[in-house]
């Protein structure tokens, strides 16, 4: 079958299973099925066996589970009110006062957790009730928390950089490391908008606390000790080269069991729940994996991938061209698909004509978070948003509303690391060069 035929009869299986409420890893594998029966002669039940126990047989992912579990642990912990109590003090004389709390809150909870949901439903559940009461503006309050809870897929160790390394085999901890400064900068720009905000909107903020103490502040930050230490034992075992991604995931599930135990959270159906929801959220990334290597090598005997570079290559786009046509796409599949699905679903396609471009794949690791970071917080179907409504009992769209604010800033930071791509390549090739 030509090319020309092919691929709108590929769209159409892949629209059309998910439409039918498919799960997307067996949706893959439907298309895969369909371009190989299409485009070639191969056996298709070998390819497909030695193809999907290829993608899950990557040592990579073996530190996968380990991170989910352990932000699965941290969830059912008490650190998000350890974290906002901690923070509190330190903030009370931003402008903005602890609107920068769900900031920073999400900053450190994603530096533990690798999830943009559990990050965001973490910090919510403490931070909303707690910041309405205090009379802050609800609609800031709800879009601080959307935006910053997206850290989770960007800051490290997050579980879509881990997918993406394993997806185009490249080195984790690189990623890892890639993430760093990008959700520094992130967080910059949010606090700094926030700020601003504030400064010109002073009706909308409560009347300002009494002064912290010495006191008072020491007490808060001994509050953040637990969750600062485990940062340190996980991403600093990593960066030190003490422990690989999957021994510091191991690590951290250790850290972490120890927090929650400490704090008195870890009984034994908090661990059984913590456990049996890390199986299920595993199992499910790892359907979508396998899908997404059938369809990788499906595509490859179709010439798609070949045939769309030649295109692109034809017109001719510089860099910057071609980031910002793929911004705008992935945009548009982050209003139907999940970040994971958005990273394994395109990426084999997307990845040959980026590095044809010159575009250093580490650095388009981080690109592609970033702009997933933003399906997070876009409708219909936005995860932040979907968490953000059953914490708060207000419809999607109205807190798309709030978070369009930190949808731009998103946008904002995708132009300026395209234009200092150094933010992201500095960090990896400076302490991993020795």
């Amino acid at each position: 079958m030509e090319i020309a035929s092919l691929a709108p009869l590929l769209l159409f299986v892949l629209f059309g299973s998910l439409a039918l409420g498919l799960w997307v890893g067996f949706a893959l594998i439907a298309v895969g099925l369909v371009a190989m029966v299409a485009a070639s002669n191969a056996p298709v039940t070998l390819v497909f066996a030695t193809k999907v126990w290829g993608g899950l047989t990557v040592w990579d992912l073996t530190a996968l589970p380990m991170f989910i579990w352990m932000g699965e642990i941290l969830v059912r912990s008490r650190l998000s009110s350890d974290m906002f109590e901690g923070l509190a003090p330190f903030t009370a004389r931003l402008p903005g006062r602890l609107l920068h709390v769900n900031i920073f809150g999400c900053a450190l909870f994603a530096a533990v957790s690798g999830s943009s949901a559990a990050t965001t439903a973490t910090i919510g559940r403490m931070s909303i009730t707690e910041l309405k009461a205090r009379g802050y503006d609800e609609r800031m309050a709800t879009g601080t928390l959307a935006g910053s809870g997206t850290f989770g897929f960007l800051i490290p160790p997050s579980i879509i950089l881990i997918v993406y390394g394993a997806a185009t085999e490249q080195s984790i901890a690189r990623l890892f490391l890639a993430g760093v400064l990008p959700g520094i900068m992130l967080a910059a720009l949010f606090s700094g908008y926030v700020i601003v905000w504030s400064l010109l909107n002073p009706a909308r903020m409560p009347a300002a606390e009494p002064p912290v103490d010495g006191k008072r502040a020491f007490g808060a930050a001994l509050r953040l000790f637990p969750v600062v230490g485990l940062i340190i034992a996980v991403i600093g075992s990593i960066y030190a080269g003490i422990a690989s991604p999957t021994e510091a995931a191991v690590i951290g599930v250790l850290g972490a069991l120890i927090l929650a135990g400490a704090t008195g959270a870890m009984s034994r159906t908090a661990f059984v729940d913590a456990l049996r929801s890390a199986t299920v959220t595993t199992c499910m990334i790892g359907f979508i994996l396998a899908g997404a290597a059938f369809l990788t090598v499906a595509m490859g005997y179709t010439g798609i991938p070949r045939e769309l570079a030649r295109w692109i290559a034809e017109m001719n786009l510089s860099p910057f061209a071609l980031l910002a046509a793929l911004t705008v796409f992935f945009i548009v599949m982050g209003m139907f698909l999940d970040g994971i699905s958005i990273v394994v679903l395109t990426v084999s396609i997307i990845l040959p004509m980026v590095i044809q471009a010159g575009i250093d794949p580490i650095w388009f690791g981080v690109f592609l978070v970033l702009v997933v970071e933003m399906s997070q917080i876009t409708p219909p179907v936005g995860f932040n948003l979907f968490v953000l409504q059953n914490i708060t009992g207000r419809d999607i769209f109205s807190i798309a509303r709030d978070a369009l604010p930190f949808f731009l800033l998103l946008v904002v930071a995708v132009a300026i690391l395209s234009v200092v791509p150094q933010i992201v390549l500095w960090l990896p090739g400076t302490m991993l060069s020795r």
